[in-house]
């Protein structure tokens, strides 16, 4: 890989120049077809739909930003899936589906931070898990954390697709959770691919509580107004990155002070592990077509927004 040293450096840039190139969000290739058939089943509910959505930063994404338009909103915010699904409406839904399939950009990898995209879904699933049920133990808005950690990693897409549209060779170097590949960005650009992705839910209009805790990933504690969900954000990626890193070493526990505006200790950290990995795994299973578009409830803080109400 090319080094700080010898790679360009577009310091001129800004987060909001980043984003003015992004045409199209990559959705998980594993989500869509199964997506696809559920929609064109007259049988399916709308549960096992807004289900799949979930699960899928870039359709979950769109289907926000769509239910948040000047023509279904009325003025009226939706912040979950859910809500934006009842909004829109089943036909609406199997057409930003459709289209989303058609994409050629949903099967292409990140390649200026070499994920494959099953790689980059499974790093945004087990996120959003994380960060939920960080929110049910910790008595935050448990939609809120989900869409943060659904869509912490969208930064990296817009960077990526940037590098794609305007022909520059870029490939960052991850040094792994907790700073990941924000040194090697800050010496490129001037700043992270949170501050991009916090761009990108802005210009979307998303709320300053969803878009603020990605600018903050990698230091939470220097966010004034978001500082709890940064820091929750900061802490489902230590569960993210235990649960996608496979056999290899686990990282270090996040600093006692960083989770201390949760009242949340460290140690605690490890005892969500295996509720993360138990709802990874059903995801799969329901993508695969093997089980019900549901998922259990949570243990701990009522009933789970992924079973019917």
């Amino acid at each position: 890989m090319s080094s700080a040293s010898t790679m360009p450096a577009w310091t001129s840039l800004t987060p909001e120049d980043i984003v003015r190139e992004v045409k199209n969000l990559p959705s998980a290739p594993k989500v869509l077809p199964r997506l696809k058939q559920l929609l064109g089943d007259g049988n399916s509910s709308m549960l096992e739909v807004v289900a799949l959505i979930r699960v899928d930063p870039g359709i979950a994404a769109r289907v926000l930003q769509v239910g948040n338009s000047a023509y279904f909103s009325s003025g009226v915010r939706c912040f979950t899936v859910e809500e934006a699904v009842n909004r829109v409406g089943y036909d609406q839904i199997y057409e930003l589906v459709s289209m989303a399939v058609a994409s050629q950009v949903l099967v292409r990898p990140l390649t200026a931070y070499g994920i494959e995209a099953d790689d980059l879904w499974k790093l945004s699933v087990s996120c959003a898990l994380a960060a939920e049920a960080l929110a049910s133990r910790t008595g935050m808005e448990r939609d809120v954390a989900y869409t943060a950690g659904l869509l912490h990693c969208l930064g990296m897409v817009a960077v990526d697709e940037w590098a794609l549209h305007t022909d520059r060779p870029l490939q960052l170097r991850n040094t792994g959770y907790p700073e990941e590949a924000s040194a090697h960005e800050r010496s490129v650009f001037g700043f992270t691919q949170g501050e991009v992705g916090c761009a990108l839910l802005k210009q979307w209009n998303f709320p300053n509580s969803m878009a603020e805790p990605l600018r903050w990933q990698y230091s939470p504690l220097r966010s004034v107004a978001f500082t709890k969900m940064s820091c929750l954000l900061h802490a489902a990626k230590w569960l993210r990155a235990v649960v996608c890193g496979g056999a290899n070493p686990r990282p270090p526990l996040p600093a006692a002070a960083l989770l201390e505006p949760l009242q949340f200790k460290p140690e605690a950290l490890q005892t969500l592990l295996p509720e993360v990995e138990n709802r990874m795994a059903a995801i799969s299973t329901m993508i695969d077509g093997g089980g019900p578009a549901t998922l259990p409830p949570f243990p701990v803080g009522g009933a789970s927004h992924w079973s019917a109400a």
